[in-house]
């Protein structure tokens, strides 16, 4: 099975040729597309050292979009039966993937999040884990599902499912918006465990949990109420 790796980037210098290297070394077939949102350092010079890897498909914004565009904008070049969403700060280990990848070798099987609290707290601070553990038990309670980690940067598609979803994410609304309209559509989300070396604002995190938090949570509420003929391209 032909797995698409969709990157979104932006700013990462310091781990993106180390997020390449981990993802290219992993014993599957794959299509790496890294998505360069804009960045301003170095990222772009390091990424144009690696755009002639047959294996590496680059894309650079001129300017920032933010990460659900930088998303939407690798997924018409996915050639992949699956699709997976891997972060560019190493927050997230990439030989997990092939957890997430294992399950979806299933036909029955459309979605897996890889949760970074499915055994609990792990690494994370206790804001953190409280302000995720909040989200995921208010898209439970909206959805009726049962999911631990909704914000997860670790999330896996069929080709065939995300590419019919009609998303207009920009930013990081992306992770409520897959969620919500995956859900609404009637699939199941599967989760494995995942492990999360969470770094600090000083270090480059870009995600700020209050008020993409409050974001969030307005995104899920807002697609609760969605037509389910808005939720996939042309009604299909």
């Amino acid at each position: 099975m032909l797995v698409s790796v969709i990157i979104p980037a932006y700013n990462e210098e310091q781990t993106i040729l180390q997020v390449l290297e981990n993802v290219q070394a992993l014993p599957i077939q794959k299509q790496i597309i890294v998505v360069n949102d804009g960045s301003t350092d170095n990222t772009y010079k390091i990424l144009e050292k690696v755009s002639d890897d047959p294996e590496i498909t680059v894309i650079h914004h001129e300017e920032n979009k933010g990460k659900g565009y930088a998303i939407r904008s690798g997924i018409p070049h996915v050639c992949g039966n699956s699709v997976v969403i891997q972060d560019a700060d190493l927050e997230l280990y990439p030989n997990d993937i092939l957890q997430l990848v294992e399950l979806l070798e299933n036909e029955s099987v459309e979605v897996v999040y890889g949760s970074r609290f499915l055994k609990g707290r792990g690494n994370a601070s206790l804001h953190n884990y409280i302000a995720n553990r909040i989200l995921a038990i208010y898209t439970n309670v909206l959805y009726g599902c049962r999911i631990t980690d909704e914000s997860t940067g670790y999330k896996a598609f069929s080709t065939n499912l995300i590419k019919k979803l009609n998303l207009t994410c920009e930013g990081f609304e992306f992770c409520p918006e897959v969620t919500a309209k995956i859900l609404r559509g009637g699939y199941t989300i599967l989760e494995v465990p995942v492990s999360y070396f969470p770094r600090t604002k000083k270090e480059g995190k870009k995600l700020r949990f209050f008020t993409d938090g409050f974001f969030a949570a307005w995104t899920l509420l807002k697609y609760r109420f969605i037509s389910r003929n808005k939720i996939f391209k042309n009604n299909s």
